[in-house]
């Protein structure tokens, strides 16, 4: 931060206070006298120094987990810091620096901040700076990396001699934007965002901002041999200056491996993209790693995986009017659910484990599971909390920097939905039904050092991820997972979400609260799938071979009764509400049984976000 050090002085509350007002009117003379300075000597970017004195921008809080982070069990390098991608090692460096910010509002919560690892330890590289939001806690790190000898299988070619390096300094930079040009937003200093110009074979992975107009020292960063890269794509847009200057825009993303899921190799390296005229069609400018190490050293060993469910597992509450509880699978085939075949009237029973269930194959109408008709089939639609249990698949996430924790729950039953049509709510009474119902929620973990960096939270077909700061936590570093009342569908608090458009107050509701209808997933779940550990390590159970539907087809006989909802709303609404009703044809018109886990395509994919 510019300026000197201040020292801090207790002093009474109205004196601060006086001081405090005093302070912020000094602070609005100084700015209006710079940018007068800066019309009469044609300088847009003139300021002093001590201005930050009087008025500091508020660094964003460092987020921390509510509770310490174990000591895990020993094995591979899960957790060690560092992790081998091939020729290359990286280290996260979570020890930032501020270098600029940038607001158009006059409110430093609404500007970004971009910041630069420190603590760099010898032999590792810089590759790129960070950049994030002011109103959101720093979380922010970054990897470093260093050129390194491999004892890999002998068919993987690393360090071989007629390569190039695998890091190289660049031989330019290119200035890709600047505030001293077309804009008159708050800022402290001027700020400049250079691109590395790489030599030939070679690719930048992340952008340098300075608070000065010359240029960064070449020894500053790294760039990447390209067949040690993978493509990257614009994620969360952080900032956008646009809308004020469309002549001299300036957008911020979040940016992610093209590339993702079990097989995906691409490495996030925490760098961002920036740009002031890309068309999302074109290409980043920079790259992410890719991890060549084939046996991924990082990923969590048995052990490793059971201590992270104990210390991580979220408890899920259901609605306490939920009337279709989950259940084990094991309780739903005793309790009545059936095989069923086409062209065969009669159901088979299951056995416990699924043993008679067909296995393999692909999803083609030939079985399905349905429950029999009566109070056996009644009963079992409800579920047994005291039976239920998370079922547990890990996989590698973000070329093996990460793993994911995806906790699948099951229920006999999906209950009808409630459908909101601005103050008005309908219950309707069947449609949104069907047998067997699979809905999950990831972990994503930190494989440098065991940290929750998020969780996914899976919404009917699709889902959003959740990240640490923002989760609710009822007992040490354990968050809470809110299904929604018959649906099942998972979200990080309590209330109502509106599956639709919460602008117009129409569309399906997903009511979330505690109750005493809870599983803690860190004591109840099973360990059902872990490819990375090999065959012999996880069983998998019988069941979670089965690639057909967990439930009949059902078709609702329901657009008459939509068609006399919407005639009777006012007229300047009804096109609004036909066309959200028309957006759900599976909870308004039908229901294809669900697939079970592993025929959902985030088994070997990331999540849909």
């Amino acid at each position: 931060m510019l300026g000197v050090p201040r020292t801090h002085i207790l002093r009474s509350g109205s004196e601060a206070l006086n001081i405090k007002a005093l302070r912020a009117i000094l602070f609005k003379v100084l700015l209006y006298v710079r940018e007068l300075w800066a019309m009469m000597f044609g300088c847009k970017c003139f300021y002093w120094n001590t201005v930050t004195d009087f008025s500091p921008p508020a660094e964003p809080e460092p987020f921390s987990l509510p509770a310490p982070i174990p000591k895990w069990p020993e094995g591979g390098s899960f957790a060690s810091g560092r992790i081998s991608l091939g020729e290359l090692e990286v280290m996260k460096i979570t020890r930032i620096e501020y270098i600029w910010g940038y607001d158009l509002m006059q409110d430093n919560k609404k500007g970004i901040s971009f910041y630069k690892p420190v603590g760099i330890p010898d032999g590792f590289y810089c590759l790129g700076h960070y950049c994030q939001l002011n109103s959101l806690p720093l979380r922010g790190s970054l990897l470093v990396a260093r050129e390194v000898g491999t004892h890999l299988p002998e068919t993987f070619n690393a360090c071989d001699p007629d390569k190039s390096p695998a890091l190289q300094k660049p031989l330019d930079y290119a200035l890709v934007w600047t505030s001293d040009e077309g804009s008159d937003g708050k800022y402290d200093g001027c700020g400049y965002v250079w691109l590395p110009q790489p030599p030939e074979g070679y690719k930048p992975v992340g952008y340098l901002v300075t608070n000065k107009p010359d240029k960064p020292e070449l020894d500053e960063v790294r760039c990447i041999r390209a067949d040690l890269t993978d493509k990257c794509e614009s994620y969360r847009l952080i900032f956008d200056a646009s809308p004020k200057f469309p002549n001299f825009p300036f957008q911020v993303w979040e940016t992610r491996p093209l590339h993702r899921g079990i097989i995906g190799r691409g490495v996030s390296v925490g760098t961002f993209f920036c740009s002031g005229y890309w068309d999302a069609r074109e290409d980043l400018h920079i790259a992410c790693l890719k991890n060549l190490n084939p046996i991924l050293p990082a990923m969590p060993n048995s052990d490793q995986i059971h201590a992270l469910i104990h210390h991580y597992g979220p408890t899920v509450f259901f609605h306490p009017a939920e009337l279709f509880l989950p259940s084990s699978v094991s309780w739903f085939f005793k309790n009545g659910a059936l095989l069923f075949r086409a062209g065969i009237l009669d159901g088979e029973a299951i056995d416990a484990n699924g043993s008679n269930l067909p296995s393999g194959g692909t999803n083609d109408g030939e079985f399905w599971i349905d429950l029999p008709g009566g109070d056996q089939g009644e009963r079992a639609k409800h579920g047994n909390l005291e039976s239920a249990k998370l079922y547990v698949h890990v996989k590698p996430a973000l070329g093996g920097t990460f793993t994911d924790i995806a906790m699948w729950v099951f229920c006999p039953f999906n209950g009808p939905v409630t459908l909101k049509v601005g103050l008005v709510n309908i219950a309707l009474s069947k449609i949104g039904e069907h047998v067997g119902d699979w809905e999950h929620f990831t972990l994503r973990i930190c494989n440098f050092t065991g940290e929750l960096w998020s969780i996914y939270f899976s919404q009917h077909s699709g889902g959003v991820w959740v990240d640490a700061y923002d989760l609710e936590y009822m007992e040490g570093n354990k968050a809470i997972v809110y299904s929604s009342k018959s649906g099942h569908a998972s979200y990080p608090h309590p209330g109502t979400y509106i599956q639709g458009s919460a602008k117009l107050g129409v569309g399906v509701r997903n009511d979330c609260a505690q109750s005493d209808f809870y599983v803690d997933s860190s004591i109840h779940y099973e360990l059902v799938a872990a490819e990375h550990l090999g065959d012999e390590v996880v069983t998998e159970p019988f069941w979670l071979q089965f690639m057909r539907e967990w439930g009949p087809t059902i078709v609702y006989d329901s657009r008459t009764e939509l068609d006399k909802m919407i005639n009777v709303l006012p007229v300047m609404l009804r096109y609004s509400v036909k066309n959200i009703f028309d957006k759900f044809p599976v909870e308004l018109s039908g229901e294809e049984g669900p697939t079970g886990p592993k025929e959902k395509n985030n088994w070997v994919g990331d999540e849909r976000s």
